[in-house]
């Protein structure tokens, strides 16, 4: 049994509890934070994708240079940028980097960011879009010949690109909660990611994309799945705690102005679903804290699990055990808490595994 690691990285040393400090692009910080996720043995780094964020295919084949191993996870919105062009940029990145990418698809879940890059469709419709749009996407890596399509929002003739995956595809990676999602998502996923809700209602979300994939032909047993957490540990339990109280002071001191808050009625239907479970309790299951959820509005994955390594890695565990695939973990002191965890975590985390 293998589970596969991913971390994330930033072009700055910036988080919830960090106030950015420097430049938007610093290239040195960017480049240590890459090396420090491949000798902690992650998978593959996520790099995420906002309105006002550094441009992802450069950050990508920047940290690509400098690292030997590493895969990479673009997040990507369909919608600002033609299909056909997509699919040979992808191809492209993944090329010069020898295979280590996959593409995160995020359809966006607010209308206010979405419109801050001139984007004005309303949710279901991007969803819409993102079905056409990763239709579009594999047909051009997958045909040897041009490729004709019409449908509700992009038209094509005679479509091609000679440069293709070097795998034939990308795995892709598709993010959300809602009905639609888990209706695109059961469709075109190689791993659906979550966000760390509670096991029971994890399990509940995993039963009802593999329902939506069997829906569309699919194997359910082939689809992958992703959970994220903000694991916060130290040598003991009640030293972990301690830190993480430490954490969500800072955090609701309003310490940072890292994070770009929406209105309250845009939240998707996961951040929602992270206040349900907030509302429900302070700590669920073995480690999983809720509190930093409240704290930022679930603007994002926002949960933590919080114990010594050994409970940690249970807890992550306990996760693998219900049928997840992916663990995506990032830190509030994201370099430093890389570091720790490839020292104190993955590798139990990996054992356990190895033993079973």
């Amino acid at each position: 049994m293998a589970v596969e690691f991913v971390g994330m990285i930033r072009t700055a040393d910036t988080s919830e509890i960090r106030p950015p400090s420097g430049p938007a692009v610093d290239r040195d910080y960017l480049r240590r934070f890459a090396q420090a996720h491949e000798e902690a043995g992650f998978d593959r780094v996520l790099i995420g994708y906002h309105s006002w964020d550094a441009d992802g295919f450069a950050v990508a084949s920047y940290a690509a240079a400098h690292t030997e191993r590493l895969g990479f996870l673009l997040a990507h919105r369909p919608g600002f940028v033609a299909p056909t062009l997509a699919a040979r940029k992808l191809a492209t990145v993944d090329q010069l980097t020898g295979g280590r990418l996959a593409m995160h698809v995020i359809s966006g879940a607010s209308d206010t960011e979405q419109r801050r890059d001139g984007d004005y469709s309303d949710k279901p419709a991007r969803y819409r879009r993102t079905d056409e749009y990763l239709d579009v996407v594999r047909r051009v890596w997958t045909s040897d010949e041009p490729i004709d399509h019409e449908g509700e929002f992009y038209r094509v003739a005679g479509a091609r690109s000679e440069v293709k995956p070097v795998n034939g595809t990308l795995p892709i990676y598709f993010g959300g909660s809602s009905a639609d999602a888990y209706r695109v998502g059961g469709k075109h996923a190689d791993v659906f990611a979550l966000w760390g809700e509670p096991l029971a209602e994890t399990a509940e979300q995993i039963a009802a994309v593999r329902k939506s994939a069997a829906e569309h032909g699919r194997n359910p047993d082939d689809l992958g799945f992703s959970v994220s957490f903000r694991p916060i540990i130290g040598r003991t339990d009640a030293e972990a705690w301690q830190r993480a109280h430490e954490i969500l002071g800072k955090i609701t001191a309003g310490s940072s102005g890292a994070m770009l808050a929406f209105p309250a009625a845009e939240r998707g239907v996961g951040s929602q679903r992270l206040l349900d479970a907030a509302g429900k309790g302070e700590v669920h299951d073995r480690a999983l804290w809720t509190a930093p959820a409240r704290a930022t509005g679930a603007a994002g994955n926002s949960t933590a699990l919080v114990g010594s390594p050994e409970t940690v890695a249970k807890a992550l565990l306990d996760y693998v055990d219900i049928g997840v695939t992916t663990l995506l973990i990032r830190g509030y002191e994201p370099l430093e808490d890389v570091v720790d965890w490839g020292k104190d975590l993955l590798p139990l985390v990996r054992q356990e595994l190895a033993n079973r």
